[in-house]
């Protein structure tokens, strides 16, 4: 059996412990006796039988009939997936989709079924390139279904093909694709990469339209959301909830198919990366060292491209389909028992290494502002219970957060940078003066419809996704940033680790305590 995650208290014998650069990496000393190391729980093995496994949870899923006897012919069929944003690294071909989406189109044959699309589930992401999609659902499939525009992506801007179902006792309006609205029959094929994903999550924002998703990705929602990888105290969660019943109340019916991967994250000569400091073999200190020279010789562009072509060797630990609620709780089970680590009490400082990639720059760069949701955003909630920093405490982070953005991926984040952040921080601010204007922008509306290029109002909602941490915490350090640039996101620059600490003793005292998450692969604290 795999060994749980450990929490590791670092004294006068503990080795300098990895943080993540970006695209690159260093060794950091932690104050020693005051901080501790949290370390994943190592991969969970995958399924033996990965095709069977899928097969069986079609043919006996939970709180629904088997798929099966839900086909029939001359009826309307419809399968969406998730798109390019899962899982990290991108896995190994065959994608996981693959294998759910050709068994499903197996049994569909199997019963006439001819009338059959297929959609990347986008909400306001990026379209996905040709390779993407192929690598996504297979060449069979793409070659399949795509020539006769029946594999498409979603595109919450097209106001012919949404369909508006009515709205939550909150005043939540619900808004989706209208090919999956009409259908007889909405496959969902999703990724569980962290707690978060999944269930009424899937269909009521992956296929929504910006009328719909302003109401839950939102300052309020996400800074009273206490943990997005916790749905009892997520108003994130709570809100797509309340939208999934007005899908049910319409008549939307949702075949859910969930799947979980383990956190084998790196192939062999990346595997020191997710190793324990102390466990290094020889041949990992020669690799860490050899990578880490190797990448600080580089230029970051040609680095960056390294990384994204890795392909990552998780693999599937479980498959569950049937009823959207049923289901999603049985994968959130399986996700915690991969990454669940029991961790005792809150710390003063908390720092994390941001690595090359989100689930929003992949084969793209990560610009300032994923640097901040990734770190406020995802891993400040890598909690269930309570936040592992104490309220007033100081969040230190470790990227080179330069001046940089994707022209084509991420236009509107560019001017986000220029003209949002010049004026304001504040999320609630930022909502009430400028959202409004990126999100009806018709210049970004064409770019996000006709290009490769994340909707208007992307970089609003993942300065969002930071809301909690922002308002939580005393103070925000990035060590080796670009300073002005980091200025500009609110923060404060510093050059060095010991520089940071100092920094942080303005607020938290000159002996406090730290912790580290030690990321990639991924972890959830259970904070005690």
């Amino acid at each position: 059996m795999p060994r749980p995650g450990f929490v590791l208290d670092v004294d006068r014998s503990t080795p300098p412990t990895l943080f993540w650069r970006g695209e690159g990496f260093s060794l950091e000393k932690l104050p020693v006796d005051r901080s501790r190391v949290i370390y994943a729980p190592e991969p969970l093995p995958a399924l033996e039988d990965i095709d069977g496994a899928i097969l069986d949870a079609l043919l006996h899923p939970v709180d629904q009939d088997p798929l099966p006897a839900l086909l029939f012919p001359g009826m309307k069929l419809t399968i969406a997936f998730d798109d390019v944003s899962l899982p990290l690294p991108k896995m190994r071909r065959p994608d996981i989709r693959q294998r759910v989406i050709e068994a499903v189109l197996d049994m569909a044959a199997e019963a006439g079924v001819d009338d059959v699309h297929l959609i990347a589930a986008l909400a306001l992401h990026r379209r996905m390139t040709e390779d993407e999609l192929r690598h996504a659902v297979g060449d069979r499939v793409y070659d399949a279904f795509a020539p006769r525009d029946l594999l498409y992506q979603h595109d919450a801007e097209d106001p012919e093909n949404l369909a508006f179902l009515g709205t939550t006792p909150e005043g939540e309006e619900v808004e989706i694709n209208k090919r999956a609205a009409e259908s007889d029959l909405l496959v969902y094929v999703n990724l569980n990469l962290v707690a978060m994903d999944g269930g009424w999550k899937s269909t009521a924002t992956g296929l929504a339209s910006y009328r719909s998703l302003r109401h839950h990705h939102n300052p309020h929602t996400m800074q009273h959301s206490r943990s997005f990888m916790d749905q009892h105290r997520s108003e994130l969660h709570k809100s797509n909830w309340r939208m999934g019943k007005v899908l049910v109340e319409s008549g939307v019916k949702v075949f859910q198919i969930e799947t979980t991967l383990n956190t084998d994250t790196f192939p062999s000569p990346f595997g020191f990366l997710a190793k324990r400091e102390w466990e290094w073999s020889a041949r990992d200190r020669a690799a860490y060292l050899a990578s880490a020279k190797s990448l600080a010789r580089t230029p970051p562009r040609l680095a960056r491209r390294i990384f994204h072509s890795i392909e990552a060797p998780h693999q599937m630990t479980s498959v569950q389909a049937g009823e959207v609620e049923a289901v999603h709780e049985l994968a959130t089970e399986r996700v915690y028992a991969q990454q669940l680590v029991e961790v005792q009490g809150q710390t003063d400082i908390l720092t994390m290494g941001i690595p090359y990639i989100c689930p929003y720059n992949v084969h793209s760069v990560m610009n300032p502002i994923l640097v901040m949701c990734t770190g406020l955003g995802y891993f400040f909630n890598l909690y269930r219970g309570q936040p592992l920093v104490r309220e007033g405490g100081v969040v230190i982070m470790t990227h080179p957060t330069p001046k940089d953005f994707h022209p084509v991926h991420h236009p509107s984040y560019i001017d986000f940078f220029e003209q949002v952040l010049a004026d304001t921080t504040d999320p609630q601010e930022m909502s009430d003066r400028w959202e409004r204007q990126y999100a009806e922008d018709d210049w970004y509306r064409h770019l996000y419809r006709t290009t490769n290029a994340y909707h208007g109002v992307h970089p609003f909602y993942m300065w969002y996704w930071g809301c909690h941490g922002l308002a939580h915490c005393g103070r925000v350090i990035i060590v080796g940033g670009d300073a002005p640039t980091v200025r500009r996101l609110g923060f404060t620059p510093a050059s060095t680790m010991n520089d940071a600490f100092e920094i942080a003793s303005d607020v938290v005292g000159r002996s406090p305590t730290v912790t580290h998450v030690h990321t990639p692969p991924l972890m959830l604290a259970d904070v005690k």
